[in-house]
């Protein structure tokens, strides 16, 4: 009876012991997502402080474990667990119990160290549509009926006229040119929507108001505004700038561009934030020979593309500094870069309050609070026109300031600088 009894709390305790490590590994996995990228060189550290945990390896060069190269078999080892960066490339961790009983797999990457020019200058955005923004429909009247002939025929507010009758147009200005040329004939649209084209054929009809043949729609074909940028990379000229896409005001939805530019910007006016009211930074674009870049990229990350000439004056930081990845950007102090009047960088001090652990491109991984009493009397806080601004922490580019708290214009949301770097340029094992 007693063997029975010493057995049964044998089971109970091995049950135990499976339990705490599938639940420790499990909240390694929701910190991780299942992968851990660290830089070369780097050390990095994973809590488990589990009895009878055995590791092993599918690489033995990539990696250090607790100072040691990873055993190719399963081998017992003593928590906690560092990993340190040996060599670029990509190595998989099996963890068991006892040697025997599957628990999970962790992937490592170990990257290049990336180097960045922090941003922070105010510039002016200019983007070119692939084609023409359907914006509206215009309605006119035609037998006592208010009509607008492209909807009816299945046009949407959000497509993407691509050509008229063959004709690629990419302004206003040729598709109304197009359009007046037809007259009476029939009209067939190239459009693009949700990333496909389709083709839509409808006949004008003639509008005694206007005294023209119309189809009925309101197009846009460029967009224009201030923002910030947030880094630039000496070695292949690639900035990127924003953190977040340039939306149709119409559709919500990213514009898609052809080619779009930027300039230098002067800010002249800022707009104080308020509760529920946000603030506003007004700029005047400046062309000058010394800033000019082209815009190819407009992500939900941001916009990225080509700086001709970057000569920019003084600023707080020339040197390119070390990226921070995802992992190592910490809840704490840190500060942001960003112009509030003329051309003059300032640095002002933020609290990083929440990080979300992303183990793959997201948007809105930081929390953070303008602590900063200056730029608070100046702006209230975050304000339009201040997305990009490059944030700075433990000597590091750690992100960029992306969205403001409409009710709390103190508070905004960040990106990492890890998934605008990949998205302007994809890190290789190079």
């Amino acid at each position: 009876m007693k063997l029975g009894n010493i057995g049964h709390k044998l089971i109970i305790t091995a049950a135990v012991i499976i339990s705490f490590a599938l639940f420790s590994l499990w909240q390694v996995q929701l910190y991780s997502g299942g992968q851990v990228r660290i830089h070369k060189g780097q050390s990095h550290y994973v809590n488990l402080r589990l009895p009878f945990l055995y590791v092993r390896g599918d690489r033995e060069d990539i990696i250090l474990l607790n100072g040691s190269h990873l055993p190719r078999q399963s081998s017992r080892v003593n928590p906690p667990y560092n990993m340190q960066g040996l060599d670029i490339g990509e190595v998989n961790l099996e963890f068991s119990l006892f040697g025997k009983i599957p628990l999970h797999q962790i992937t490592v990457s170990v990257l290049p160290k990336v180097y960045l020019v922090p941003g922070g200058h105010s510039i002016g955005i200019k983007l070119n549509a692939e084609g023409v923004d359907v914006v509206g429909f215009y309605y006119f009247d035609y037998d006592g009926q208010s009509i607008s002939p492209a909807r009816e025929a299945g046009v949407q507010i959000g497509d993407i006229i691509l050509s008229i009758n063959g004709e690629h147009t990419s302004s206003v200005n040729r598709a109304a040119q197009l359009l007046e040329n037809l007259g009476s004939s029939q009209v067939t649209l190239q459009v693009g929507r949700n990333g496909k084209s389709l083709t839509i054929h409808l006949d004008p009809v003639f509008s005694r108001t206007d005294h023209s043949y119309r189809i009925g729609l309101y197009i846009r074909d460029s967009a224009a505004g201030v923002g910030t940028l947030s880094f630039y990379i000496p070695e292949t000229r690639r900035f990127g700038a924003l953190g977040h896409a340039i939306l149709s005001t119409e559709t919500n939805r990213p514009i898609n561009i052809s080619n779009g530019s930027i300039v230098k910007a002067k800010i002249v006016d800022i707009k104080t934030a308020r509760r529920g009211q946000p603030g506003e930074k007004t700029g005047i674009f400046m062309e000058h020979d010394d800033f000019a870049g082209n815009i190819d990229k407009n992500s939900s990350f941001g916009i990225f593309g080509n700086l001709e000439r970057f000569d920019y004056g003084p600023s707080l930081y020339n040197e390119p500094m070390p990226m921070a990845l995802a992992c190592q950007v910490e809840t704490g102090p840190a500060e942001i870069l960003t112009v509030v009047e003329g051309e003059e960088i300032s640095r002002f001090s933020v609290e990083i309050e929440k990080i979300t652990h992303q183990a793959r491109p997201a948007d809105k991984g930081i929390v953070l609070r303008v602590t900063d009493e200056e730029l608070l009397k100046m702006t209230g806080g975050i304000v339009q026109g201040m997305s990009g601004s490059p944030i700075i922490q433990n000597g590091r580019l750690a992100g960029a300031i992306t969205h403001v708290f409409v009710n709390d214009p103190t508070r905004g949301y960040g990106i990492f600088m890890e998934w605008m770097y990949q998205e302007a340029v994809i890190l290789t094992n190079n």
